[in-house]
């Protein structure tokens, strides 16, 4: 029975207001995402054009370093719930990738790149599964979707602003590439100095400073301790379609050299990746609302369905117009999936182990991503990019239809 008289008037549906950290983090984000896409959208065509590394090396770094970054996010989520901190990792992996990343501009091999792009990698893997969990913290339930799309949101703001300033960098100011790679040292020292200034620890109600639940008079007999490995069955479900997806989800580096092939010219590369990036930031919050009221699991599955269309449509694709209007579908699964993800990640798992959580399903992505990208690398070199593209395309409607047949059991907080 509600503790409330039937006289009274029903409380009023509280409106979403991002709270300090989500406005903080989404800033650190922004200025991150502009530091690394300034170099992002050039860097395949600067590793095959500049320096002669093979289609299938760039899978290797690419692949490589997602592949570094996952593991750290398991092991940096699992040591956060841990000692119950998520600030100094977070701050740690802002640091190492804003200090490394602009060192592309001095490589002089694909080695030297696979290199800086490892470290770079690392402090990303540092501080994403942290991250998140502090997001999480730092919402109500009801607003968790909402709230990993305003995040999405500005990151891909972030990935909009810089191919942007690497535009104005090449066309207006005529730097050569290897200069505008230094650019990007700019914001991302920002995003550090914001990271240090505004981002505050936050700790779950349910959660006590040493990540165990907290102990109240109803559940001190019955809720013991919960150990760092166990997961509920549900989120390890979860993660095996998950895994599907991401096999066929390689780098997209390989969508850049595409649009190349298909006759976009070299000097509006940078604006196929703002026309993505727009389209992500445009789509992430309103589908991360939806999917609170509609549920995570509709649209992840019409995501990866629109994802194999989009691969499909670069296996066909013959005119430079295609990649333009692929590109900008392709921004719109981003939005139905990303944010999405990562709310059903916070709604599967207790609060003391969302940072194993995180660190597990971003350790998943990853390690998929090295052998996706290698594979579809090997595949466009043997076979042509058509064949390349047909297999993510078919490993996407898989992962669907799995994900549609999975149970969904969200945690208890």
């Amino acid at each position: 029975m509600s503790s409330i008289p039937p006289t009274h008037e029903p409380a009023p549906a509280r409106r979403w207001m991002p709270t300090r950290n989500v406005l903080a983090l989404a800033a650190v984000s922004f200025l991150t995402d502009a530091s690394s896409e300034i170099i992002a959208p050039l860097l395949p065509l600067f590793l095959v054009g500049t320096l002669g590394a093979t289609v299938s090396m760039v899978g290797v770094i690419e692949g490589s370093a997602e592949a570094v970054a996952s593991l750290l996010k398991l092991a940096s989520g699992w040591w956060s719930d841990r000692v119950s901190r998520r600030k100094p990792l977070i701050v740690a992996g802002y640091t190492i990738a804003s200090l490394v990343r602009p060192l592309v501009a001095i490589a002089q091999s694909a080695t030297q790149v696979l290199a800086i792009r490892l470290v770079d990698r690392v402090g990303k893997g540092i501080r994403g599964a942290p991250r998140d969990a502090l997001l999480a913290a730092s919402t109500p339930p009801e607003f968790r979707g909402r709230a990993f799309g305003f995040h999405r949101a500005a990151d891909h703001a972030g990935a909009v602003v810089g191919p942007l300033i690497a535009l104005a960098c090449l066309q207006w100011l005529g730097m050569p590439v290897r200069h505008v790679f230094w650019v990007a040292a700019i914001p991302g020292a920002l995003a550090v100095l914001v990271a240090i200034a505004f981002v505050r620890e936050q700790h779950d109600p349910a959660v006590t400073p040493a990540g165990r639940p907290a102990v109240t008079p109803t559940n001190a007999r019955t809720s013991p301790a919960i150990p760092a490995s166990a997961l509920p069955r549900s989120f390890w479900i979860t993660m095996l379609p998950i895994l599907v997806f991401t096999l066929g989800n390689s780098t997209d580096a390989f969508l850049l050299l595409r649009a190349s092939q298909l006759g976009v010219p070299t000097a509006l590369i940078p604006l196929v990746w703002v026309l993505l990036h727009l389209v992500k930031s445009a789509s992430s919050t309103p589908a991360g609302a939806l999917s609170d009221r509609v549920g995570r699991r509709p649209l992840i599955v019409a995501g990866w369905g629109l994802y194999a269309a989009v691969y499909a449509g670069f296996s066909r694709a013959t005119d430079p117009w295609h990649a333009w209007a692929l590109f900008g579908v392709y921004g719109v699964v981003f939005g139905l999936t990303e944010g999405t993800e990562k709310a059903l990640v916070a709604d599967l798992v207790p609060a003391a182990r969302r940072g194993t959580a995180f660190g597990w399903y971003q350790a998943t992505v990853g390690v998929a991503a090295l052998p996706a990208s290698i594979v579809f690398g090997v595949v466009w070199d043997r076979y042509g990019s058509p064949a390349a593209f047909g297999m993510g395309a078919v490993l996407a409607v898989v992962a669907a239809v799995i994900m549609s047949l999975v149970a969904l059991t969200p945690a208890e907080a």
